[in-house]
């Protein structure tokens, strides 16, 4: 595995926010986790990221994360948080170039044209970040991100925090079908935070389902996504249909309450 977690627990100060948590990614593997707001994912992925201080063991290509030498996990382990504020006057390429440390000046500009390219901002490369708008910068931190791990040889994983949220429908496709393609043509294991249900079953491999700091189901889509299973963690009602791509589209018919159904924890957990 690339990824393995197991058993971890993070506190913020005295306030317990992950509890025992356990789950792995594979080479290959587009894993996101769901959840409502305050699950806990974001804090998972700040404990795995190294950024926050956590309880259990935490092991990236078998090597446990506080064994790593921070200038090899850099080159093995890309990381995109929720936001990040840039207030320095640089342009867009100079941005993805921060990625690009240990490649040579060659190869670089090469990265550089093609990430460019890819997430479809080559026409941003002079233009100054704070300047740009929430979905444009939202890109340019995936391309750096990516530049960052794009050729090292061996294992890598990606981690993403709510990578399409300012995106518009069109953008948000063209991020994941590039996530997607990354894990499946050069074998990134992939962990994302998502908030969106429909884009999590249209290019997840596995779903993981959080719900009060604790994994509560792990699957593929059909089985995560059910009526049953929104009503018990997110508390509203939905219709569940079986698209003929192979995928369940999440139809919310507009009833909330509050979450009080149980649902027991069925995640790995490790002894």
């Amino acid at each position: 595995m690339v990824l393995d977690i197991r058993n971890v627990h993070v506190s913020l100060g005295s306030t317990p926010i992950v509890h025992g948590v356990g789950l792995s990614v594979a080479a290959g593997e587009l894993v996101m986790l769901l959840g409502p707001n305050g699950a806990g994912k974001s804090t998972l992925l700040k404990a795995v990221s190294g950024d926050a201080p956590a309880r259990g063991e935490i092991f990236v290509s078998g090597q446990a994360l506080a064994d790593w030498c921070p200038q090899a996990l850099s080159r093995h382990r890309g990381v995109m948080p929720q936001r990040v504020d840039i207030n320095f006057p640089l342009t867009a390429e100079e941005v993805v170039r921060l990625g690009l440390s240990a490649k040579s000046p060659g190869r670089a500009d090469e990265l550089v044209e093609h990430l460019l390219s890819d997430l479809e901002i080559s026409h941003l490369r002079h233009r100054l970040v704070p300047g740009l708008s929430g979905g444009e910068q939202q890109r340019l931190q995936l391309a750096r991100v990516l530049a960052q791990i794009f050729d090292t040889e061996g294992d890598r994983l990606l981690l993403l925090d709510e990578c399409t949220s300012a995106l518009d429908p069109a953008h948000q496709q063209l991020v994941l079908q590039r996530v997607h393609r990354l894990a499946r043509e050069q074998g990134v294991a992939v962990l994302a935070v998502v908030h969106d249900l429909n884009l999590a079953a249209q290019y997840a491999d596995r779903l993981v389902m959080m719900r009060a700091g604790r994994c509560v189901l792990e699957g593929a889509a059909r089985e995560v996504l059910t009526p049953e299973v929104l009503d018990a963690v997110y508390g509203f009602q939905a219709r569940v249909v079986e698209l003929p791509e192979g995928y369940p589209l999440v139809i919310p018919l507009g009833q909330t309450r509050a979450q009080t159904a149980p649902l027991k924890p069925v995640c790995r957990q490790a002894s």
